[in-house]
C-alpha cells in the first residue's frame, strides 16, 4: 500500500471526533519558535496537520508582528487551537482563554496551567478548576495534563471531552516516558479522544503514540528547533500515518521467547 501525500480519513482511526470535528490528520503542530515565518509556512505545508496551535502571547507580543503572524495562519487554512501557554494560575488561564476566543474566533482552547517551572509539569488542581469554569462558559477544552487516571476522571467530570497527557516534559524530546501510564489511560478511556502532548522528539515517538491507540500527537519544538524543520515536519506526517495504520492492523504482541517464522512440519532432515 503506497503512502499518499494527503492523509486519508478512511485510513485513520476516525472512530472518535474532537468536539464533533473529525481531524484530517492525527498530527497537531505548534507554531512557535520557528526560524522565520516562511519556514513555518513550509513546515505546515509539509506536515499537513489536522490542527495548528497558536499562543495568544505570541500573537499579541508586538501588534504588527502579531497581525502578520495571524494573517499567515489564516492563509494556511488549518483549524486553529489557541492555547494558554505560560499561565501559572487558573485565573490567568481563564483570562487568557477569554482573550483567545475574541482574537481567534473559536471556542476551542488548549488549556495549560503550569505548576512547576523546571519540568513545566501541569498544576492539575488549577487545571481542573479552570476546565470547569471554561466548560461552563461554552469553551471546548483540550487540557494539557499528566497520565494520572484520577485527574483524568476529574477533568471529564469538569466538562472536558478530550484529554492531552504529556509524553515527557515540554521541549525535552524524551518521547513517551511512561508507557504503562499511557497504555492504562487508553484502556481506561476507550471512547475518549486522547492526544500525546509534549516531549515528542523524533518521528518514531509519534508513531509509537499512534500505535498505542492514541488519536493524535501535538508537536512543536521537535519541528521548530530541528536543523531542517520542513523535512522533519514531512517525516512526522508520515510517522503518524504509519502509527495509525499499524494500530488499525492489530499488530502482534511482544513475547519473551522466540517463535520460528518458518514451520518445522514438512522440513527435510538429514540423518
Amino acid at each position: 500500500m503506497a503512502v499518499s501525500d494527503s492523509f486519508s480519513v478512511d485510513s485513520f482511526l476516525s472512530a472518535r471526533s474532537f468536539y464533533g470535528h473529525t481531524l484530517t490528520s492525527p498530527l497537531m503542530l505548534g507554531t512557535a519558535q520557528y526560524p522565520s515565518p516562511d519556514i513555518l509556512r513550509q513546515a505546515v505545508l509539509a506536515a499537513k496537520p489536522g490542527v495548528v496551535t497558536v499562543s495568544l502571547r505570541r500573537e499579541g507580543a508586538r501588534q504588527r508582528a502579531g497581525q502578520a503572524f495571524w494573517s499567515l495562519i489564516q492563509e494556511l487554512a488549518v483549524p486553529v487551537l489557541p492555547n494558554t501557554a505560560g499561565c501559572y494560575t487558573a485565573k490567568e488561564a481563564i483570562t487568557t482563554a477569554h482573550m483567545a476566543r475574541e482574537v481567534f474566533q473559536t471556542e476551542w482552547i488548549k488549556l495549560e496551567v503550569i505548576g512547576e517551572q523546571d519540568t513545566l509539569q501541569p498544576d492539575v488542581f488549577g487545571l481542573v478548576e479552570a476546565a470547569r469554569v471554561l466548560s461552563q462558559e461554552g469553551f471546548k477544552v483540550f487540557p494539557y495534563t499528566t497520565e494520572d487516571l484520577v485527574v483524568a476522571e476529574k477533568l471529564l467530570a469538569a466538562g472536558c471531552e478530550v484529554l492531552m497527557p504529556w509524553g515527557a516534559p515540554i521541549g525535552s524530546g524524551k518521547g513517551l516516558n511512561n508507557l504503562f501510564g499511557l497504555r492504562a489511560m487508553r484502556a481506561h478511556f476507550p471512547d475518549i479522544p486522547l492526544v500525546v502532548d509534549a516531549g515528542v522528539g523524533v518521528p518514531s515517538h509519534a508513531a509509537q503514540a499512534l500505535e498505542l491507540g492514541y488519536d493524535a500527537v501535538l508537536i512543536n519544538t521537535a519541528v521548530a528547533r530541528a536543523g531542517d524543520p520542513v523535512s522533519i515536519a514531512r517525516a512526522f506526517s508520515l510517522a503518524v500515518q504509519a502509527g495509525a495504520l499499524a494500530y488499525k492492523a492489530d499488530p502482534i504482541e511482544s513475547r519473551d521467547m522466540a517463535t520460528p517464522s518458518t514451520p518445522v512440519v514438512g522440513k527435510p532432515f538429514l540423518e
